[in-house]
């Protein structure tokens, strides 16, 4: 009998579904504190299907994409757990969503109120152009947004061009 999705799965089904052993699963837990399985009883694990999402995603990084446990430390400390959950849950859209509100976000902290318009509707200042005159400080606002969407977009191509290089270097590897 199959279980539900949702419902929780002890260590060794888990181990069974990853195909790997359990002493792995244990150590992950060492390594990256956001896993904490529910304990029960004797000490017995179960995984929330976010933590099955969660290591699936660690074991896609670590022995697919061949990164190192500190560097998927990394990830997850500049993209946060929901990131990996959706790369371990095979939801590419939630994991680019998430990236583009980190992005965002950091526009927000970098330009209040000059990039991102709900900031100016809910009563929001001026940013750097505070000093300016309203029609000077709404154009020199239009021009800070073109030239930080043109820097994004030049950044997100290179990064694209980079994966891609690692793509054709892991290819070179394996073959």
């Amino acid at each position: 009998m199959e279980k539900a999705p949702e419902a929780f799965r002890t260590i060794s089904e888990v181990a069974e579904l990853l195909d790997l052993p359990q002493h792995v699963l244990r150590f992950w837990e060492t390594r990256f504190s956001q896993l904490k399985p529910m304990k029960r009883g004797g000490g017995r694990r179960y995984y929330r299907p976010a933590d099955v999402d969660f290591l699936k995603a660690v074991q896609y990084l670590l022995y697919e994409k061949g990164y190192t446990i500190k560097g998927v430390q990394r990830l997850l400390k500049e993209n946060g757990v929901a990131f990996i959950a959706a790369l371990g849950s095979g939801d590419k859209e939630q994991a680019d969503a998430l990236i583009k509100q980190k992005q965002q976000n950091e526009l927000e902290e970098l330009f209040p109120g000059d990039i991102v318009p709900e900031y100016k509707e809910k009563g929001g200042g001026r940013g750097f152009f505070g000093f300016l005159r309203n029609e000077e400080a709404d154009r020199q606002s239009e021009n800070s947004a073109a030239i930080v969407k043109d820097k994004n977009a030049l950044l997100q191509r290179a990064l694209l061009e980079l994966i891609e290089c690692k793509r054709l270097l892991d290819r070179a590897r394996q073959g």
